[in-house]
């Protein structure tokens, strides 16, 4: 048996990386290996398509790169047992099976342009055409795979450190089309970032420690004025502990509905998920509170034990109230239960954490460490003059207006 028929065999029975089959690259290189005994119009198509699905990707020059990758990021039960250091528990014809499909993934990632063609029953017929048609360069494999000796422990290792399936791929998602989509370009920011808001930030990041290391953490409301960087603190722990196994998943409040189904597709999975919910607030008649409040504590679907809950919000109090509110009532009994209604789901959050209005001395530091940042030339005292003046035009102090004024600068 040649290395074709060889290849096409093995990837025929790949098990528990069978899922790699569904992506492009792997699926395209299958069926051209199918199409080895059919007309020269099919095979040509499908060697077109494969050719043409490396190009896009910027792989004509690492096949090998394209095809053994696609394994870094499945979704099996090897790769979410390695991904919480579990892999040793799997019995012994599973780990079996994964080096049987190592060694098919690297058999294909291995076979060249030349060697396809070869392989072709009718390739006498387009012989005129060989040396024209595009021809890949294998190039190496994905580290994990390079070198390849029988050990799954570069594999293994990879899993532990960055997850499995989609979430190994990508580390920000949110909540779209009742599925979790992921986000192709997250906020980069990091916690070097930030100057100010010590306080607060600490509270948030060891809260975020203890709930990585699977001890008692809470479920946190960053409130407060706008501008502050209560949405950038939580996106920066994001990053900043995303090698720890740590993922964001942003809910829409108007999407809290579907939280069962989020709860479902995560509870399983072996990572730590930050689920956020920003700039939250409800009217008065806005009955969908009371589905967070069951999440938050209390209702049947509540958050699993690798989720939290991060929300931000203007206000201390979520749901919005006018005098009118409190008083158009039939009695003083009513008036108490809407107030209590009204404040309950703010008190459900365990850990709330204020970011107020920066004084004028806390500001200006923080325009000073951004400005230093981006490498500004100026003296302390032209930008404290500039930043003053850019402030007031804003309407008043804050981190955003801060990192405003030093982003005008450059305009």
């Amino acid at each position: 048996m040649n290395n074709v028929n060889k290849c096409k065999m093995l990837l025929s029975s790949l098990s528990v990386f069978r899922g790699i089959m569904n992506r492009s690259v792997p699926k395209a290189f299958y069926e051209l290996l199918l199409s080895l005994d059919k007309k020269p119009e099919e095979f040509l198509g499908a060697y077109g398509k494969l050719c043409s699905m490396l190009c896009e990707r910027g792989c004509a020059d690492k096949f090998a790169f394209a095809i053994s990758e696609t394994a870094l990021f499945d979704d099996n039960c090897f790769a979410r047992a390695a991904t919480a250091g579990k892999q040793d528990e799997l019995p012994e014809n599973v780990i079996s099976a994964v080096k049987t499909d190592c060694d098919a993934i690297l058999t294909a990632a291995e076979l060249t342009s030349d060697e396809v063609l070869e392989a072709y029953a009718y390739a006498d017929k387009i012989k005129e055409l060989i040396p024209i048609l595009p021809k890949w360069q294998t190039g190496k494999c994905a580290p994990c795979f390079d070198g390849f000796d029988g050990s799954l422990d570069k594999l293994s290792a990879y899993y532990k450190e960055n997850g499995c399936g989609m979430f190994a791929r990508y580390k920000a998602f949110i909540w779209r089309d009742g599925d979790i989509q992921p986000v192709e370009h997250p906020d980069k920011i990091d916690m070097d970032t930030f100057t100010g808001y010590e306080r607060q930030r600490s509270q948030v990041v060891n809260n975020t420690i203890s709930f990585i290391q699977g001890k008692s953490c809470n479920n946190c409301l960053l409130y407060g004025d706008k501008g502050t960087g209560k949405s950038s603190t939580v996106k920066a722990i994001a990053n900043e502990f995303r090698k720890d196994g740590l993922r964001i998943v942003e809910m829409p409040k108007d999407r809290l509905i579907d939280f069962p189904l989020l709860v479902d597709k995560i509870a399983a999975l072996p990572l730590k998920f930050i689920i956020f919910i920003d700039d939250l607030s409800f009217q008065h008649q806005d009955q969908s509170y009371t589905t967070l409040k069951a999440v938050l504590e209390g209702g049947l679907a509540a958050r699993p034990d690798n989720a939290l809950i991060y929300a931000t919000s203007n206000r201390r109090h979520l749901v919005k109230e006018s005098i009118s509110d409190r008083t158009h009532t039939v009695d003083d009994i009513n008036v108490r239960d809407n107030m209590q209604e009204s404040l309950s789901l703010s008190d459900r959050f365990g850990l709330a954490v204020c970011y107020t209005v920066p004084s004028k001395n806390d500001f200006l530091e923080i325009v000073y460490s951004l400005a230093e940042q981006r490498g500004v030339k100026m003296t302390h005292e032209e930008l404290a003059l500039g930043a003053e003046q850019f402030a007031l035009s804003r309407g008043g102090r804050s981190p955003r207006c801060a990192r405003q004024y030093v982003e005008s600068l450059f305009c």
